[in-house]
């Protein structure tokens, strides 16, 4: 999904460094940063009302460029029998996480699909496509739609949908799309990276495990829940990295969406 405007820099690859040269240990330095939902980028465009975790289109944080190899979180809200004409992508790994209404796709490779909420859909943009997405519901439909930078510019475009019973992840993460491997009923992305989803009872506590050097970004589609002690609010962003695990306590009913990135 392309918002009103452009995104600066959209196929933007992390710098490696020359082979040969030294690298020093990275010093890893936990950190949870909670970004609130009032703060987000913002665009009501009357159609769309748009909060951006990360600078998009319009919206320009040097400080909020991305996290890891994330690159957009956009937290969006179509209206009915609203939608995005066809615009392309290339080299990007789009990831529609739907919570309210329904989303559907069409694009330049002949797929087309209605993906309604609680299931997600993936695209991986390759070496370039063109894709229309619509709201051809009769009500306002909410998504998330989060853009992870690919291990490796190119390959071949392609589309996918499944569907994941929120049932399924009554406390426990289920990984949704994945590059990591080990996830054979996820969506495929090319990146080294997962998208998780889980939900909690009020009360109930869940565990993630990983590495230090790890970006992680966690947002609550709703509840109240605390990351390590830290509150966050429905919508919030919690930028994490430099732990080894970290638990989340729901204070009330809530559904979790987490991406796990290099």
């Amino acid at each position: 999904m392309h918002g009103p405007g452009a995104l600066k820099a959209q196929s933007r690859f992390p710098y490696a460094g020359h082979a040969g040269e030294h690298t020093p240990p990275r010093m890893e330095i936990p950190m949870i940063t909670i970004r609130p939902f009032a703060g987000l980028g913002h665009a009501d465009h009357g159609w769309l009302n748009a909060h951006h975790h990360f600078s998009f289109a319009d919206y320009h944080d040097p400080d909020r460029m991305g996290w890891g190899a994330i690159r957009v979180w956009n937290d969006d809200e179509i209206g009915a029998s609203q939608g995005f004409p066809p615009h392309p992508h290339r080299d990007m790994e789009i990831i529609t996480y739907v919570r309210e209404g329904a989303i559907s796709h069409r694009d330049s490779l002949g797929n087309e699909g209605r993906t309604p909420a609680g299931d997600v859909q993936v695209m991986s943009a390759g070496t370039g496509i063109q894709h229309a997405e619509y709201n051809l519901e009769n009500e306002q439909t909410t998504l998330f739609q989060i853009w992870v930078i690919p291990d490796a510019a190119g390959g071949e475009p392609r589309w996918g949908q499944r569907a994941f019973p929120k049932g399924d992840r009554a406390g426990r993460w289920v990984t949704l799309a994945s590059g990591m491997g080990n996830a054979d009923d996820a969506l495929p992305i090319r990146a080294n990276a997962r998208v998780l989803g889980a939900t909690l009872k009020a009360g109930e506590t869940l565990t993630y495990e990983t590495e230090p050097s790890r970006h992680l970004y966690l947002v609550p589609a709703t509840g109240t829940i605390s990351i390590e002690g830290k509150a966050a609010n429905a919508r919030d962003g919690v930028a994490i990295t430099g732990l080894e695990r970290f638990s989340i306590h729901a204070s009330e009913d809530s559904e979790l969406v987490l991406v796990d990135a290099r």
